[in-house]
């Protein structure tokens, strides 16, 4: 009988869990841990991904509100495709360093990343749809704002499958859980993570009996052994995720009123300039038809929503904050203490696992409401440190590197990318600099990784060390593409020890699994066809998917603390 050689290969072509296949006695025992592993990455990228069909050369150019049309012009189509194979990325090591080296010894942690929900209440009567129902902006506007909860539901129902397959430690979410600040929009993220009836409607509740995406229905929830964290985005406490709350637009929030704006984007009045209805979505129509969007000037009077609702309230940072003990998932606070609420900071690291020195330092780098570096109000939608959590975090790195833990960033906005689109980058005029903020993180070997979003995109930044003969001062970035805009994805994040007494942070994209049919699988149609409609410019298309293993090198303090540490790789 000729002997089968098990490779990961193998196991991803199988679809058998390690278990199974151990049980059918064709697996010998020692390969169970690297069957497990690679069994749960055959429900990722790395196995196939989502692979948008091109829209046929003679159909027409369709606007994003023509969402009735998409299946009929070929819009939205999509197909499994081939998987998207690890890159080894050796950028960190020293010259001369050898690939083959880095053989897994022994896996020490294993964690995912959501971020960029934005989930939407797409009947409220103060957003931005203007900017986007005729093109330009899809985060203004694009026919996935009526399934927001539903593909949260769907990435959390994923993680739990993953779950099952090999164990994940813990959740990070990396901010803009909220599109527009909104307590309603709050409450659905949470209440869908804890695993309540969502009630994705607003208002007076229309289409609630008859439309798709405005039923009621019941959220799986998080499995209740994985913890998941929160850190603060620039749409958890900006209106439209770069403009400071001011009092008109909390009191139109809750009226029946559709907010009237001039061009936000260039005008220094901001929320006081005026001009153009933004419009809302009609809850009551199958594709969501827009309702009050245009010049002033087209409207006898002012538009108005189907109905107020006081839940459509503009939470304030601390009151944002405060949210996250009225959950029924842990730990309590996600994160946040009652200190944090108190004092309106929303900085806090944790320690994930007791036999793993390593530390999670989740960082506010948003800008704040009262920017005096930027008073005219463009561009909040930028990263930034005052000089109060940058003292903060400085304090939090000293501190771990004397503790002898490995350490990690987790922050909504990256650092040291190109700012595009525009407001996307490190603010110029941010108290903290950039260069000033990435020579620091340099000086400490410890740090590894700063996990982001904010780009919607998914990527790796080396940050090389600026010592050629001190290697382990380099750190990596990875981005974390939304769960709004195409492609969707969460990420898998695996730390492995490995037997050069290097580390390597395996980061894997994961396609959200939907069922054909359901509502999850028609916001993906919906977020493919917004992509082929507005041509957002992102990496690695057609498919936007990434996945790559990081090697790091370790200081010689840190390799002898994490010999032993760890489960196996046999």
């Amino acid at each position: 009988m000729k002997r089968m050689t098990f490779t990961r290969r193998t196991f991803l072509k199988t679809g058998l869990t390690g278990a199974a296949l151990a049980a059918s006695g064709t697996l010998p025992k020692k390969w169970l841990s690297r069957c497990a592993a690679a069994a749960a990455r055959a429900r990722t990228t790395a196995a196939s991904t989502v692979l948008p069909v091109p829209v046929p050369v003679a159909s027409p150019k369709l606007l994003p509100t023509e969402i009735a049309k998409y299946s009929q012009y070929g819009y939205g189509k999509w197909q499994t495709g081939e998987g998207v194979a690890y890159e080894k990325r050796l950028d960190l090591m020293p010259t001369g360093y050898s690939a083959a080296k880095a053989v897994p010894a022994a896996n020490l942690l294993r964690f995912f990343t959501i971020t960029d929900i934005h989930i939407s209440d797409k009947e409220t009567p103060a957003q931005a749809i203007f900017y986007g129902y005729r093109g330009g902006v899809s985060s203004a506007y694009s026919g996935v704002m009526l399934y927001t909860t539903h593909v949260l539901d769907a990435a959390i129902r994923t993680v739990n499958e993953l779950h099952k397959e090999m164990p994940i430690d813990f959740g990070l979410s990396l901010g803009d859980t909220c599109n527009n600040t909104q307590y309603n929009e709050l409450r659905w993220y949470i209440d869908v993570i804890d695993g309540k009836r969502i009630e994705p409607s607003s208002g007076n509740h229309a289409g609630a009996d008859t439309i798709d995406y405005q039923k009621p229905y019941q959220a799986a929830g998080l499995d209740k052994t994985i913890p998941w964290y929160q850190t603060m985005g620039n749409h958890d406490h900006f209106f439209i995720g770069f403009l400071p709350p001011n009092e008109y637009s909390r009191k139109t929030l809750i009226s029946d009123q559709i907010i009237n704006l001039g061009d936000v984007f260039t005008d220094v009045k901001g929320l006081d300039s005026r001009g153009f209805y933004m419009g809302a979505i009609d809850g009551a129509t199958p594709y969501g038809d827009l309702i009050g969007v245009g010049p002033e000037k087209n409207f006898a009077t002012p538009p108005k929503v189907r109905a107020a609702d006081p839940d459509r309230r503009s939470l304030y940072r601390q009151e944002w904050m405060n949210e996250f003990f009225k959950t029924s998932t842990w730990p309590i606070g996600h994160g946040f203490s009652q200190a944090n609420v108190d004092n309106d900071f929303a900085c806090y690291s944790f320690e994930p696992k007791s036999n793993l020195p390593l530390k999670v330092i989740v960082l506010d780098d948003t800008q704040r409401n009262d920017d005096v570096n930027n008073p005219n109000s463009l561009g909040y939608g930028h990263g930034s440190l005052d000089q109060e959590r940058y003292d903060w975090l400085v304090q939090e790195l000293e501190l771990g590197q004397a503790e002898g833990k490995l350490m990690m960033i987790a922050a909504h906005i990256p650092i040291g990318v190109e700012p595009f689109p525009s407001m996307m980058g490190w603010h110029e005029l941010a108290p903290v600099t950039e260069s000033q903020l990435i020579a620091k993180l340099h000086e400490y070997p410890n740090f590894i990784l700063w996990a982001a979003g904010h780009r919607h995109i998914n990527t790796v930044t080396a940050f090389k060390s600026p010592d050629p003969n001190r290697p382990e001062l380099g750190f990596w970035q990875v981005e974390t593409a939304s769960l709004r805009d195409f492609p969707q994805q969460l990420r898998i994040f695996e730390l492995v020890r490995n037997s050069d007494a290097t580390v390597s942070i395996l980061a894997t994209c994961v396609d959200p699994i939907v069922k054909e049919g359901s509502l999850a699988a028609k916001s993906r149609t919906n977020a493919v066809a917004a992509q082929q409609i507005f041509k957002n410019d992102m990496p690695f298309l057609p498919t936007g998917s990434y996945n790559a293993e990081l090697v790091v090198q370790l200081n010689p303090q840190m390799q002898a603390k994490l010999k032993n540490v760890g489960t196996p790789v046999k």
